[in-house]
């Protein structure tokens, strides 16, 4: 896909989110949070509290605020379901639509490409930082 097409301009500088609305989605679907959350409920459906601690398995945990936002942007795009039960102590379930099944497989290989290709980048980061000190000292 062209960048233009992402950006859904010609290159021009304007309001490009509201030019674009497939940005955003875009943007919700491959956010810090985002991500997590879409790899997260490809497993299985889960409870706000569970599926915190389970974010926050893999590093930094995410804030209650965070998450909430998260979960209600995922969900306004038509990406995950909540389903709020009517007992007590009250229960919300929250997991993937088809939509949003679709969309966390896509960012699941994405991830999956990341940490197969990790040496690689690291390698050349090295030698891009290598090559910036050596012109740096040169000038």
């Amino acid at each position: 896909m062209a960048v233009s097409a992402v950006r859904g301009d010609s290159g021009d500088s304007g309001d490009s989110a509201a030019m674009c609305p497939h940005r955003l989605v875009l943007e919700h679907v491959t956010s810090r949070w985002g991500v997590l959350v879409l790899i997260a409920l490809l497993e299985r459906s889960y409870r706000f509290s569970e599926l915190r601690r389970e974010i926050g398995r893999t590093g930094r945990g995410v804030s209650e605020k965070m998450l909430t936002q998260t979960l209600q942007t995922l969900e306004r795009d038509g990406l995950v379901h909540r389903e709020a039960r009517p007992v007590i102590p009250p229960r919300v379930d929250y997991s993937l639509t088809d939509l949003g099944r679709e969309a966390a497989e896509q960012v699941r290989g994405l991830a999956a490409w990341t940490q197969q290709r990790m040496p690689d980048v690291e390698r050349s980061r090295r030698a891009y930082d290598e090559a910036r000190a050596a012109a740096a000292r040169a000038s």
